[in-house]
């Protein structure tokens, strides 16, 4: 792995997501670098983006900048990370996600966080203080991990998934993409894997970029997907979503730098 430093002059960004309001990136580039990724086609860093899971960028100046915008942005909801991983290897050492998770909180911000790193376990210091500000949710593809070989193992994110719960707070799982014949058959495995924990499941199937090798499954065979899922969520008593195909689309706002 090649780490590379930059210097930035914004630390949030707009998000094009209905539910968030600004993203942050601590790193461009994921060492996870699983396969049905998008993010490489957004992130704006070419040698981040042409050399996906073997170089990492570090941005050097970020906390600086981030403690000048907490100070002048309007208060809002942030995603942590919307094109990286926030607790990906490097984070063990930099922290940066850490610190501006502090940052964003005791400054009145609500912070959103997707990983798929049992690592954030290691900040439930600063989430117990913002309780109500935080949310924290773990992607999930498969219990063997064919789709995310570089990926922490999924059995450790579900893991953690339930220790934070455990301690009070909110969290949800993101099953998908849902990939037709790769990993459809253990969407509903994976569901009764996390039955017994208070958590909420979103859901989503696989949507085409340029450049990906998967393809996109048909309308029947999705419908019938959704439906077996509902169906056992409802079983459960669990609340369960799926992600509405105009925000997926909307991802590819999810970088706008701010200034």
């Amino acid at each position: 792995m090649i780490i590379k430093y930059i210097k930035v002059k914004t630390a949030l960004s707009k998000s094009g997501l209905k539910e968030l309001d600004y993203s942050l990136n601590p790193y461009l580039g994921c060492a996870f670098s699983c396969p049905y990724c998008y993010a490489p086609m957004f992130t704006p860093n070419e040698e981040a983006s042409e050399n996906w899971g073997k170089v990492i960028v570090v941005k050097e100046n970020l906390l600086d900048v981030l403690k000048k915008e907490v100070k002048t942005i309007r208060k809002g909801v942030v995603g942590v990370s919307t094109i990286t991983d926030p607790y990906q290897p490097v984070e063990a050492i930099k922290k940066l996600t850490r610190e501006s998770v502090n940052l964003l909180l005791e400054n009145g911000f609500r912070v959103s966080i997707q990983t798929k790193s049992p690592l954030v376990i290691r900040d439930l210091d600063i989430f117990l203080k913002y309780k109500n500000k935080v949310d924290i949710g773990f992607t999930v593809t498969s219990l063997e991990s064919q789709l995310e070989p570089n990926a922490p193992p999924p059995k450790a994110r579900i893991m953690a998934l339930r220790k934070l719960s455990e301690n009070g707070l909110e969290t949800w799982l993101f099953v998908g993409p849902i990939i037709k014949g790769i990993n459809d058959h253990e969407v509903l495995k994976i569901i009764e894997e996390v039955s017994d924990i208070k958590t909420r499941i979103i859901f989503d199937s696989f949507h085409y970029y340029k450049g990906l090798k998967f393809k996109e499954g048909s309308k029947e065979w999705w419908n019938k997907i959704r439906d077996e899922i509902l169906k056992l969520c409802k079983k459960y008593y669990l609340e369960c979503h799926e992600e509405r195909e105009d925000w997926v689309y909307e991802k590819r706002k999810y970088y706008k730098p701010l200034f």
